[in-house]
């Protein structure tokens, strides 16, 4: 099993106006936006904090008519890196998971599938094809990148159990967090990149939420307002020490955002 097995690598939100998500974003997080013509999609490019230019850190793309006839809302989802397409989908089925979409090839990209856990938090899984030259690593904290994957589940327990087995994921740390319960930090290759915590009665659904990073939370939380965002929760400190708040856009996607600077 390959040292990225497990690691996130992408997020992707689909939502029913690209057109204005994609103003919305360059707005609040600094993003600059290459449209892919052959493939109807968007993808969001980050400035290097070596200056060396921009970097693709997301995509997005119109929800299919498919989905919308089942009413599935606009969303972020994230992209989780695998050995085996095929072998982890077989996995996460017989643990008790669902697969969504089959494992089926990208062109040029590599071979992905979108499945959900136990508890209905939906993923995506990509095993990325070989590239010439490899993306530079960039510090999660780096404004335009994303920060933190944050699971709302049913049962902590299980879900740490589930992705432990299917990702490699390890124990970083519990949090106490009183009547909210325990907030479990999960690492990959020894390094801390999200947490799980129990959905609050008001979340309809178990759900991955994505934190994309900003310079300060609160310039970035007037931008969002700004351009016709709601703000759900925050902003708030948080261990770190960092500043978060949850969000939704204005096509009614979920979505957080982080900093080290309130």
């Amino acid at each position: 099993m390959s040292d990225e097995h497990g690691k996130f690598i992408w997020a992707e939100l689909m939502t029913t106006d690209p057109l204005a998500a994609g103003a919305f974003y360059r707005a609040v997080v600094g993003w600059t936006t290459v449209e892919m013509a052959d493939y109807d999609y968007t993808v969001f490019e980050a400035a290097r904090p070596d200056g060396e230019g921009r970097a693709g850190v997301a995509g997005m793309m119109r929800i299919p008519p498919e989905l919308l006839a089942e009413h599935v809302p606009p969303n972020w989802t994230a992209y989780v890196s695998v050995s085996d397409c095929d072998a982890t989908v077989a996995r996460v089925a017989a643990l008790g998971g669902t697969v969504r979409r089959p494992p089926e090839d990208i062109p040029a990209i590599g071979r992905f599938a979108v499945v959900a856990d136990p508890h209905g938090a939906v993923l995506c899984i990509m095993t990325p094809l070989p590239m010439d030259t490899p993306p530079r690593s960039v510090p999660a904290m780096t404004p335009g990148q994303f920060g933190w994957y944050e699971l709302h589940t049913d049962d902590v327990d299980a879900a740490f159990a589930f992705y432990s087995q299917v990702f490699g994921w390890s124990l970083d740390h519990d949090m106490d967090m009183g009547d909210f319960g325990v907030y479990r930090i999960f690492a990959h290759d020894g390094q801390a990149v999200g947490g799980m915590m129990k959905r609050m009665p008001q979340m309809s659904n178990a759900h991955w939420a994505c934190y994309i990073t900003v310079a300060r939370l609160d310039d970035a939380v007037s931008r969002l307002v700004t351009g016709g965002g709601s703000v759900l929760n925050g902003p708030m400190e948080v261990p770190g020490p960092a500043y978060i708040v949850n969000a939704i856009d204005p096509q009614g996607a979920f979505i957080s955002l982080l900093a080290t600077e309130r």
